[in-house]
């Protein structure tokens, strides 16, 4: 992807850690997420999740509300929701259907 913000993504078979852009409404953040999911056989999609690690500026931001966004990583972009933040301040995300990252 042109553009991307970084190297550093440690893709492992089974989801993805590293490097990822996420864009909520007009702003947009380079974030480092840690990625996983799973085939759904009921609903016939693909569920992703995972944790944004904290983010001071996305915080401010989305303040510990629910929110729609976009996330990218250099294997594609998905739509995602943002959820509450953990006592940590990670941002808990999902999506479902395809991933922003490869799968088997």
């Amino acid at each position: 992807m042109a553009d991307w913000p970084g190297d550093g993504e440690d893709d492992r078979g089974e989801g993805y850690r590293g490097a990822a852009r996420l864009t909520v409404g007009s702003a947009r953040f380079d974030v480092q997420v840690e990625l996983r999911g799973h085939f759904e056989p009921i609903d016939g999609r693909y569920h992703w999740y995972g944790r944004i690690a904290r983010h001071d500026e996305l915080a401010e931001l989305v303040g510990g509300a629910r929110a729609s966004a976009v996330l990218e990583t250099g294997h594609g972009a998905s739509p995602c929701e943002l959820a509450d933040p953990d006592l940590w301040d990670r941002y808990r995300i999902a999506g479902y259907s395809t991933p922003p990252f490869p799968t088997d």
